[in-house]
């Protein structure tokens, strides 16, 4: 483990072990990790990779990504195609890039955050410049590097202390530099089911209505996710002045996924087995899924997060 690894995830195992330490004094102490860590971009080179090695965004590669990947995410996928190639082919953009991904398990916010980091860095989520911040598994992927292009990724925004999050504000900012180090060309990504029932609710709304889910509009959906994080008491966003200054750029609904979707994921998850798609099997393992609401079954209640296990048993050997 890298020391930052060590450093950061004792800041944020902390409040979960030893509750009487303010939140506020960890955010203070994490902010002063990820500033240090990005200070010293030629000590860093030494030893890790260098951030001259990303490659290059091709919008056509992400789109393709996208689409072959990522199933029943209309909404998503134009929000975080446009957003991220734009973001990329801007040389001074005033800000970095912050991305709020919001729905239930097993709608694909975890895996679209893989597509963008596959599509920025060759190692992927496993890149130096590429950190993950799990607060379910309790640990940290990653410390703060010294590549501008760098990319955070906070899961589990549900499980993290309100207020902590607060700390990295001036990272947020439209300032140039924050005590002499320009985060403007970092990319921010936030995972959370806050505001996954309000998604449902208009998603259902719509198939009540005989109406396409495609006919979603992006207007349909965010300022109701950003107020539903900013008061959900239970959400790392509770009050934060993320949202209450306007830092995050995109509130990203994620559709739950319905049974096509399901077969979907099955069929590639075969293809990637080296196995050939048998269409009897796609069906079984879809059936086998439970879905909601009751008397409806609409909607798949885990997303595509089960369906892999499911098809281990047809073919275990």
């Amino acid at each position: 483990m890298k020391p930052g690894e060590a450093v950061l995830g004792l800041l944020l195992l902390a409040p979960l072990v030893v509750r009487a330490v303010e939140p506020i004094s960890l955010g203070l102490a994490l902010a002063g990790v990820l500033t240090g860590y990005i200070s010293y971009p030629r000590l860093y080179c030494l030893f890790a990779e260098c951030c001259g090695q990303k490659r290059s965004l091709s919008r056509e590669a992400l789109q393709k990504d996208l689409d072959s990947k990522l199933f029943g995410q209309h909404l998503a996928k134009k929000v975080i195609l446009n957003a991220v190639s734009g973001f990329i082919r801007n040389p001074k953009p005033k800000k970095p890039l912050t991305l709020s991904l919001h729905g239930w398990t097993g709608t694909g916010k975890n895996f679209a955050s893989k597509i963008i980091a596959e599509n920025i860095y060759e190692g992927g989520l496993k890149s130096d410049y590429v950190h993950l911040f799990d607060q379910l598994q309790l640990w940290i992927r990653g410390n703060v590097s010294a590549c501008a292009r760098s990319i955070f990724i906070f899961d589990e925004m549900d499980k993290m202390h309100a207020g902590l999050i607060d700390a990295i504000k001036p990272f947020l900012d439209y300032y140039d530099h924050v005590d002499g180090v320009s985060y403007q060309k970092a990319i921010f990504i936030f995972l959370s089911n806050a505001g996954a029932e309000r998604i449902t609710d208009v998603a259902l709304d719509f198939w009540r209505s005989g109406k396409q889910r495609e006919d979603i509009k992006l207007k349909d959906m965010e300022p109701a996710l950003s107020v539903s994080a900013f008061n959900n008491k239970n959400s790392g966003f509770w009050h934060s002045s993320l949202i209450d200054r306007n830092l995050i750029d995109y509130f990203v609904p994620f559709l739950p996924l319905e049974y096509k979707h399901l077969k979907m994921c099955i069929r590639v998850e075969m293809r990637s087995r080296g196995l050939e798609v048998d269409e009897d099997i796609v069906t079984r393992v879809a059936e086998e899924m439970t879905f909601f609401p009751r008397e409806e079954r609409v909607f798949s209640d885990k997303g595509c997060k089960t369906v892999f296990t499911k098809l281990d048993y047809y073919y275990d050997d």
